[in-house]
């Protein structure tokens, strides 16, 4: 009378551990990703580009504020060209008749004076202040670099889909190989028992030597099977730690709700593909844009560049300090460009071939990218039906291989077809193993392809 009670809470039960166990296994994955985005040497080396592309992008913006600095210099010569000034001639008869007129040596006579070109002891120390007032290069070049970030942001984001990926498709491999060990073990057991019947035939008379025989071969045949499988565990644990920046040697933990991530599959396979979020679109769109800045730019050479300046400062000789020595002077500069060797026009017949390259190439890759979601979304249907297909045999293998274990202890079958039976379970068991994370690493590239993991998660 309390079966269906009873039934009601194992199911109950059944469900909040194995969805328990469906949650930390994808938890667990994730904190995977989570460790492989933070610690990936590449990851890291992609950072570090667009964290230069950050700092020229602040010095191109620091070329509009003023620029100050101390400039200074010190001369001094003798010899070389003079001019000479006849100040006594012009003077001393004039000087001569005053001090007649006057009775007196009021006016002394003077001598001429040679003054020579070069300074003598001289010194000039100044403060300049310059900013560009007018200048279409700087304007342009502060927006081409704003570009060259978001580039480098596309190419970090990029690689951390491919990194997620790689991730991902490693995991799952690792993990096909510890179920291929289990598997295998579990052959590896089923040979052992059906070694120990043949054994307790033989003592009770009614088996044969051989058959022993074949059995100790089939447990040899499955041990080497096992090493093998360990192996490829093996060398898939140290792919994953190396994506991962880890040891070689530390341990993975090896639970993922693979029945939860397959039972979404359906659904996938039916939905509209959708590429145009992939960043190598957005990358493209922009390298675009900003090569036709490039060209806006080289279109505006004849555009006049204008930039003032302030100098506040003191020049004298025999560094005297005063106020006929100290000085204050600004201005403005202009530069019109008004003859290059045609090297201007050339500059913009180059930039416009560099824009219409970049639209070709977005148009290309947005195709490529195209097909490659298509293919990929059709090898998840095909890895999904393909895993349908191996349940049924699995189905098939386990009935069949209990009917003929039964059959062959009643003396029904014969020692060959227990084999046949127990190969063919191993087989389905590990073809449904295979399929299943073939369904999974399908799913990631179809992700990749797609750009559907969320990066911010």
């Amino acid at each position: 009378m309390r079966t269906p009670f009873i039934n009601r809470w194992l199911a109950l039960f059944a469900l909040v551990f194995f969805g328990a166990a469906g949650v930390n296994g994808q938890s667990a994955l994730d904190n995977y990703v989570s460790e492989g985005l933070k610690n990936n040497i590449v990851l890291q080396q992609k950072k570090i580009s667009l964290d230069k592309a950050l700092l020229s992008l602040k010095i191109a913006s620091g070329m509009f504020a003023p620029a100050v600095g101390i400039q200074g210099n010190y001369t001094s010569g003798n010899g070389g060209r003079n001019i000479s000034l006849p100040v006594g001639d012009l003077l001393n008869p004039v000087y001569a008749s005053l001090n007649q007129l006057t009775g007196s040596d009021q006016f002394p006579q003077i001598e001429n004076v040679n003054q020579n070109f070069l300074p003598n002891n001289f010194y000039d120390i100044k403060v300049r202040a310059s900013m560009p007032l007018v200048n279409t290069d700087l304007i342009y070049n502060k927006k081409i670099q704003q570009q060259q970030v978001m580039l480098q942001e596309f190419e970090q984001d990029i690689y951390k889909r491919e990194l997620i990926r790689n991730i991902k498709v490693a995991y799952f491999n690792y993990l096909s190989a510890t179920e291929a060990v289990n598997i295998y073990e579990s052959a590896l057991t089923r040979a052992a028992e059906s070694k120990r019947v043949n054994e307790s035939l033989l003592s009770n008379g009614r088996g044969l030597q051989a058959y022993i025989l074949r059995s100790q071969s089939e447990i040899d045949n499955i041990q080497a099977q096992i090493t093998d499988a360990k192996n490829q565990a093996d060398n898939a644990k140290l792919y994953f730690n190396f994506l991962l920046n880890r040891n070689g040697d530390e341990p993975v933990i090896a639970d993922h709700p693979a029945n939860h991530d397959i039972a979404s599959v359906a659904a996938l396979i039916t939905d509209e593909i959708s590429f145009q979020q992939r960043e190598e679109l957005k990358q493209l769109r922009e390298a675009v844009s900003l090569q036709q800045n490039v060209l806006k730019m080289n279109k505006l050479f004849w555009a006049p560049k204008l930039s003032g300046f302030a100098d506040l400062g003191s020049q004298y000789e025999d560094w005297k300090f005063n106020d006929q020595s100290r000085y204050f002077l600004f201005g403005f500069q202009v530069d019109v460009p008004l003859f290059a060797g045609f090297t201007n026009r050339h500059k913009i017949n180059r930039a416009q071939l560099d824009v219409k390259n970049s639209e070709l190439n977005q148009s290309l890759v947005s195709q490529q990218l195209g097909m490659s979601a298509r293919i990929s979304r059709n090898a998840v249907e095909t890895a999904y039906r393909s895993y349908q297909s191996a349940l049924k045999q699995l189905e098939a293998a386990e009935s069949y291989q209990r009917l003929i274990e039964r059959g062959y202890k009643e003396g029904v079958n014969t020692f060959i077809e227990s084999i046949d039976a127990r190969n063919q379970l191993t087989s389905a068991q590990l073809l449904v193993t295979i399929d299943q994370y073939r369904v999974l690493v399908a799913k990631a590239n179809y992700e990749r392809e797609t750009a559907a993991y969320e990066l911010n998660q």
